[in-house]
């Protein structure tokens, strides 16, 4: 389809660590990878926890970190996120349990969550005195379905 493919630079910060990768030849999502020196424990309250890895994405380039489905299934959430092109510190992914799942427990190399890259367009913020009309005007959450 000749999609364009773009270098995403990875750093180890540790030795054990995981890089981040494609689950099947066609996911859209790169797996991301705890790394830990000791087993955590997920509850309720929110955790960062580390993969051990660094990212240096071009400029142009959205990286968002997203909840893996399984987990989410399970009842572990993770904070959707976006790393920034000129971010160099250590990718963390913050993590809790909800619904029926109290707690969680996480062991290094556990799959945690997903890289989504895509590409990103400049926008030029202009203020007016008002918006063209639309169909939907100001409806809020829900004003399109039932």
């Amino acid at each position: 389809m000749g999609d364009r493919v773009i270098e995403l630079r990875v750093w180890r910060l540790r030795p054990s660590a995981r890089l981040p990768a494609r689950a099947t030849p066609d996911a859209t999502g790169l797996d991301l990878y705890a790394s830990l020196d000791q087993p955590v424990t997920l509850t309720r309250a929110p955790q960062r926890v580390a993969t051990g890895i660094a990212i240096e994405a071009p400029a142009g380039v959205d990286v968002q970190v997203r909840p893996r489905s399984g987990l989410s299934a399970r009842g572990v959430a993770v904070a959707f996120g976006t790393i920034d092109a000129d971010y160099r510190g250590e990718v963390l992914v913050t993590m809790w349990t909800v619904g029926d799942c109290d707690m969680w427990r996480l062991r290094d190399g556990d799959r945690i969550a997903q890289l989504v890259v895509a590409s990103t367009v400049s926008a030029q913020v202009v203020e007016v005195a008002e918006l063209s009309p639309s169909q939907r005007g100001g409806g809020g959450h829900g004003s399109t379905g039932r």
